[in-house]
């Protein structure tokens, strides 16, 4: 069986993508990996895709997106809504590049363990989805931080997912690749949460689906106060008694630390964990990329791109005719027409 593991990231999120692309590589060194990236160097960094752990680098402009430039395609998203709109195109590619199975990751996720079972699930499946939570939450706040926050952006948790390239799989794969080029937006109030609400649909449209309820799988801070995470004389981590496959970092930092002190209490081995992936984050990390780094959050003179350019701009087909390369900067540019109508706010530069 032939596999492909791909993520999605800018170079912001190169030192989580190594981590993962690392840990991939020890537990499967035959599988092939893929770095989506929607991105360009900073200035004084020289990236060496030959050095890295992953076997090829995919961009956006290598994607179809269903005829539209490229550009005029990514301006209107921000970050998150083009780093997960992207891989709706590309897995709906990989269908045809002769892999068996494609599984997408997020870039602050690590394995832990094999994914093995995961692929025996696919002998007899054609999509594996994860929900965020196997069990009902016992407190109100940990009803409204978990429960409730699933309502809002999904019941499955999109930093992973893993479909065959033929059958249902591939017919998903289509369907996710239409939407997620329209569709991939930030907009809890008109039911859209970037690529993942609209999995929420995805047992109803299709068949084969596998809805795996291993607590061994995407833990993290949002699932965390119902797995009890524990590491044996043997050296193996499981949660809940399920060997610990692979864990998602999500929000590195004060916020994840919060979370992670709320919900794994005296669960020391969270805390464990949590200091191994930092300490390889910090093995990773390059000093030269500025920190929130990206190269399409700026017009071309570095000021900042603000949500409300590129909403307006989404949502003007007259805009997007006449401004094929919106991130331009200068006479005749999109930017000089926002500083003609008195739309544009100056600020300091800074990806949006």
């Amino acid at each position: 069986m032939k596999v492909l593991c791909f993520t999605s990231f800018t170079f912001s999120y190169l030192n989580r993508a190594r981590v993962l692309f690392h840990t991939l590589r020890k537990h499967h060194p035959d599988w092939e990996l893929v770095a989506l990236m929607n991105d360009v160097p900073p200035d004084g960094f020289d990236f060496d895709p030959a050095t890295e752990d992953f076997d090829r680098v995919v961009n956006v402009e290598d994607l179809d997106l269903g005829g539209a430039p490229w550009k005029s395609w990514l301006f209107k998203h921000d970050v998150i809504e083009a780093s997960t709109a992207v891989k709706g195109p590309f897995l709906h590619q990989a269908c045809g590049g002769g892999a068996d199975v494609v599984i997408y990751l997020d870039p602050d996720t690590a394995l832990l363990n094999p994914l093995h079972p995961l692929l025996e699930e696919l002998q007899t499946h054609d999509i594996v989805l994860t929900p965020h939570l196997l069990d009902p939450e016992e407190t109100d706040a940990a009803v409204l931080d978990n429960e409730v926050s699933a309502l809002r952006t999904g019941i499955y948790n999109l930093g992973f997912v893993a479909i065959r390239t033929k059958g249902e799989g591939a017919r998903f794969a289509k369907w996710w690749n239409d939407r997620l080029l329209s569709f991939c937006y930030d907009n809890i109030p008109q039911g859209l949460f970037v690529d993942q609400r609209w999995c929420d649909h995805v047992p109803a449209f299709f068949e084969k689906v596998k809805i795996l309820r291993d607590p061994g799988y995407n833990i993290a801070s949002w699932n965390i106060s119902r797995r009890k995470v524990t590491i044996g004389h043997d050296g193996q981590i499981r949660a809940n008694g399920s060997l610990l496959r692979f864990w998602h970092f999500t929000k590195l930092g004060p916020v994840g630390d919060i979370m992670t002190r709320r919900y794994a209490g005296t669960n020391f081995e969270v805390h464990e964990i949590w200091n191994w992936y930092k300490r390889l984050i910090a093995r990773f990390t390059d000093p030269r990329i500025p920190d929130r780094y990206w190269a399409y959050g700026t017009y071309a003179d570095g000021r900042l791109i603000q949500k409300a350019h590129r909403e307006l701009y989404r949502a003007r087909g007259d805009l997007r005719d006449a401004f094929k390369d919106p991130f331009a900067s200068g006479v005749g540019s999109y930017q000089a027409w926002l500083i003609g109508e008195g739309l544009f706010e100056p600020r300091s530069s800074a990806a949006a």
